[in-house]
C-alpha cells in the first residue's frame, strides 16, 4: 500500500475520461491539493478557470466497469486564510415572485480563516454579523468518477457519477463509494468548503483551496446504482436529480438496494423499518441537479441484528 503525494498540474472544469493524472493501486493513499471554485491556489492567486476545478483523474488498477471503488477522506483542511461565499440565496430556494431588498451593494463576502480557534469569520460586515465566528467543517463539494457513455459532465451538476453534491456530510473520516463505468474509474475531486450550511443556498460554501489525503479501495464485482456513503453513525445513499422529487426516489431506492445487498435484509423488513427511522439530508438545491441523502443509523441496525455481509 503506497502513500502518493502528488501536486496538481492540470485541473478539469467537467468529470471526464482524461488523461491520468496518477496511476495507483487498490488500498494506496494520495495526499494533494485542490483549489478553490474560482481556480485560486493556497496562496490565493489565480492558476487555472473558475467553475469548481478538479484535481486528477486518479486511475485505479483494476477497476472496471462494473465493480466500484469506495474512497475514505482521511484528511481534509483549507490551506490559506481567506475564502469566500456569495451574499444572496437563489431564487429557486424563495417563493416565486420574493424580491429581497438590500441597503448595501455586496455581492462577494471575504471569510477570515482563524486556524488556532479553527473558525471562520466574515470581514468587512457591519451590524449584527460583526464578530460572528463560525466553526470550521471542511468538506468537499464536488468529486467522483468519470461517467458512462462517453460523457464529461460540467463541474457544475451531478448524476450517477458523483459531482457537484455539495453535501456538508462529505466530511473527513468519511466513506464514498462510486460505480465504476469506464477502465480505471478515474476519480476526481475539488470544490473544498471551509463551511457550508445544507443546500449550499447562495451557490458557495466558504469556498477554499485545500489539503487532501484520501484512500481509495476497490470494491471487486460489487455494482451499484448511485454513489453510497458512510460514517461512524449512518449509512447514506446519495440520488442526484432534479425536480427535488426524483432525487428523493434514486436515494430512498439506492438504500433499499443497500440494505438488501450488504445487510441481507428482505423487502418487507426494509420498507417497515425505513417507514419509520429513515432520515433525509439535502445536499445541492442550486444547481442544475439536486442531491437528496438518504440515511439509516448504524445503531438501528445493530439494534434489529443486522450485519454487514
Amino acid at each position: 500500500m503506497a502513500h502518493h503525494q502528488f501536486q496538481p498540474q492540470v485541473y478539469y472544469s467537467a468529470i471526464g475520461a482524461h488523461e491520468p493524472a496518477l496511476h495507483i493501486a487498490p488500498g494506496d493513499t494520495v495526499s494533494t491539493t485542490t483549489v478553490d471554485a474560482g481556480g485560486y491556489d493556497g496562496s490565493n492567486e489565480p492558476v487555472t478557470p473558475g467553475g469548481n476545478p478538479q484535481t486528477g483523474p486518479f486511475h485505479i488498477q483494476d477497476a472496471e466497469p462494473g465493480d466500484s471503488i469506495a474512497v475514505t477522506f482521511d484528511h481534509l483542511a483549507p490551506n490559506r486564510k481567506i475564502g469566500y461565499t456569495s451574499s444572496r440565496i437563489a431564487a429557486n430556494v424563495l417563493d416565486f415572485g420574493y424580491i429581497p431588498k438590500f441597503d448595501d451593494d455586496i455581492g462577494r463576502v471575504e471569510w477570515e480563516i482563524d486556524f488556532e480557534n479553527n473558525t471562520a469569520s466574515p470581514l468587512g460586515l457591519d451590524g449584527p454579523l460583526n464578530g460572528l465566528k463560525l466553526p470550521l467543517c471542511p468538506m468537499v463539494g464536488c468529486f467522483g468518477v468519470a461517467p458512462p457513455r462517453g460523457q464529461a459532465i460540467s463541474t457544475a451538476t451531478s448524476s450517477t457519477h458523483g459531482g457537484n453534491m455539495d453535501y456538508r456530510g462529505f466530511v473527513e473520516g468519511v466513506t464514498v463509494t462510486f460505480p465504476v463505468f469506464v477502465p480505471g474509474a478515474l476519480f476526481h475531486l475539488g470544490d473544498g468548503h471551509a463551511v457550508q450550511g445544507d443546500g449550499e443556498i447562495v451557490g458557495t460554501g466558504i469556498e477554499i483551496s485545500f489539503d487532501v489525503t484520501f484512500t481509495v479501495r476497490l470494491l471487486k464485482g460489487r455494482t451499484i446504482t448511485w454513489p453510497r456513503a458512510e460514517n461512524k453513525t449512518h449509512i447514506m445513499a446519495i440520488g442526484n436529480a432534479r425536480p427535488l422529487d426524483q432525487a428523493v426516489q434514486h436515494a430512498t431506492t439506492e438504500m433499499v438496494c443497500f440494505l438488501q445487498e450488504d445487510y441481507g435484509l428482505d423487502a418487507r423488513t426494509i420498507h417497515v423499518l425505513m417507514g419509520q427511522v429513515v432520515e433525509y439530508d439535502i445536499g445541492n438545491i442550486y444547481d442544475p441537479a439536486y442531491t437528496m441523502v438518504c440515511k439509516i443509523s448504524k445503531q438501528t441496525l445493530e439494534n434489529i441484528g443486522a450485519t454487514r455481509t
